[in-house]
């Protein structure tokens, strides 16, 4: 069944109405009648609930089964990645939320090649957030991943503050002999529930940026022997954590 996010509140009869581009997508696109059933998540609640009537503009949809949420990442991983070239942001926004990522941040490292338009900052994060809400419908998950405005590396020591864990991930690591497994690592942290993870632009991280970091209580992750690019490392840290604790 296909599903659908909404910020509509559940009525107390048990309806919703879902408007928009998801209504015409329902009754457009998927052709939808009354008597279909599809997923809806409200509140970050997944309901089964069953069409009653509509059009491209409105559809109206009644609770037919509450669900149990158990395909969310059991750890709420952030991932902050240095602006990268192209459109690889797109494909780190989508791939991520397939693999669980509860939050992104653009991060304007000293090295990315990239400046972000701050002129144009609404427009951007809005289609990264219709790429994260189009990928958490696709792979069934209860929440759509947050996209941020980027950060400069002072908002990213501040807002780390948060976190119960800090990772940066330092290529210099991975040309050592004796690194540090990032599986190994994680069996540390089963009592924490948040995670930060700081990846670097296509150039990486310079220096002062990693001892900054490390002064704030990151700690350095090595994924493996091998450099990854940009777009690859924070999937392959996502991929290792699902592996870890689900």
């Amino acid at each position: 069944m296909q599903r659908y996010f909404t910020n509509e509140p559940i009525s107390e009869n048990n309806t919703v109405t879902i408007t928009g581009d998801d209504a015409h997508h329902m009754i457009q696109v998927m052709r939808m009648s009354p008597g279909d059933l599809v997923f809806v998540v409200a509140n970050n609640q997944t309901y089964t609930m069953e069409i009653l009537d509509g059009s491209s503009k409105a559809v109206h949809l009644k609770v037919k089964e509450v669900l149990l949420n158990t395909n969310e990442m059991p750890k709420k991983v952030s991932i902050v990645c240095g602006l990268p070239k192209g459109d690889k942001l797109e494909l780190i926004t989508q791939k991520a939320t397939e693999l669980g990522m509860y939050e992104l941040y653009p991060f304007e490292a000293k090295r990315s090649i990239v400046k972000w338009d701050k002129s144009k900052n609404e427009k951007k994060v809005a289609r990264l957030q219709k790429i994260a809400k189009e990928a958490a419908e696709q792979s069934h998950r209860s929440t759509i991943p947050q996209i941020h405005n980027p950060v400069s590396i002072k908002e990213l020591v501040e807002l780390s503050k948060a976190y119960e864990v800090k990772y940066v991930a330092d290529e210099e690591d991975a040309k050592t002999d004796e690194r540090q497994k990032f599986a190994e690592q994680l069996k540390n942290v089963y009592d924490k529930q948040s995670i930060l993870i700081v990846f670097g632009p296509e150039g990486g991280l310079d220096r002062a940026e990693i001892k900054l970091l490390l002064d704030n209580d990151f700690q350095t992750i090595a994924l493996g022997p091998r450099i990854l690019r940009t777009e690859t490392a924070p999937l392959y840290a996502l991929s290792a954590i699902s592996y870890e604790f689900e």
